[in-house]
């Protein structure tokens, strides 16, 4: 190589690295102005809603409420049915996502083993459907979120756009629609039904609940009650 040459490709290199640092910051400013603002401000809507209004032709119900006006017995139940771990670890199970790979192994779905953190990210920004492009953003975000905001943050917000049957979102929406009474009110059965229809509200209802959803419901009081209950909200 010339001398010339290399005058050139010095400049070259340089200026591939500014590049790739000016993509990396802005990718960095992004992500920040996407996750940060939510830790303080009530959505106003979500991902998910946006496609379930595109989709449906009757009335989506969704209503935001403050932590303080559900009851507790919805927070420990989610907790103690979606993500026990969710108190210690930084936005993923490992275990779990590693059981629930081995599972799907022989599959081309990816299923299970998403922490409160990750199905709130999935609510909140991205779009239905199992593939590796959501998944992958959908991890990727999670860190961001884990990152930016409080354990308490982030349980008041998937309490308030978690989909609890077909175009129903959030705990006030969910309580007032299908059980006829305030989030504030909820028992711990009450909470438990709720919970129960989470990993499929499309097909799992409360207001008719199957003899596997009230199953399950009890298994869910179970899981409460070996939590501590409510008090174990206090370590978050």
């Amino acid at each position: 190589m010339t001398d010339a040459s290399k005058d050139c490709s010095v400049p070259m290199n340089r200026r591939l690295f500014q590049a790739v640092v000016r993509a990396l910051l802005s990718a960095l400013v992004l992500s920040v102005a996407i996750v940060l603002p939510w830790r303080w401000i009530a959505p106003p809507t979500t991902a998910f809603i946006l496609w379930e209004r595109a989709a449906r032709e009757e009335m989506v119900h969704y209503r935001w409420v403050s932590r303080d006006q559900v009851s507790s017995n919805l927070a420990i139940a989610v907790i103690a049915a979606e993500d026990q771990k969710f108190p210690d670890h930084h936005g993923f199970d490992w275990q779990a996502i590693g059981d629930a790979l081995e599972r799907n192994r022989q599959g081309s779905r990816l299923r299970g083993g998403s922490t409160i953190s990750q199905q709130l990210v999935k609510n909140l920004f991205l779009w239905p459907g199992q593939n590796w492009v959501r998944k992958g953003a959908e991890a990727y975000l999670t860190i961001w979120i884990e990152l930016l905001w409080p354990k308490q943050r982030i349980l008041e917000v998937y309490l308030n756009v978690a989909e609890f049957g077909p175009g129903v979102f959030g705990a006030s929406a969910a309580s007032e629609h299908l059980l006829g009474k305030s989030p504030a009110n909820l028992t711990a059965y009450d909470a438990a039904l709720l919970v129960s229809v989470l990993p499929s509200p499309k097909r799992m209802f409360v207001a008719n609940p199957s003899e596997y959803v009230r199953t399950r419901a009890s298994q869910i009081e179970s899981a409460v009650q070996q939590l501590g209950g409510p008090a174990y909200l206090d370590g978050l």
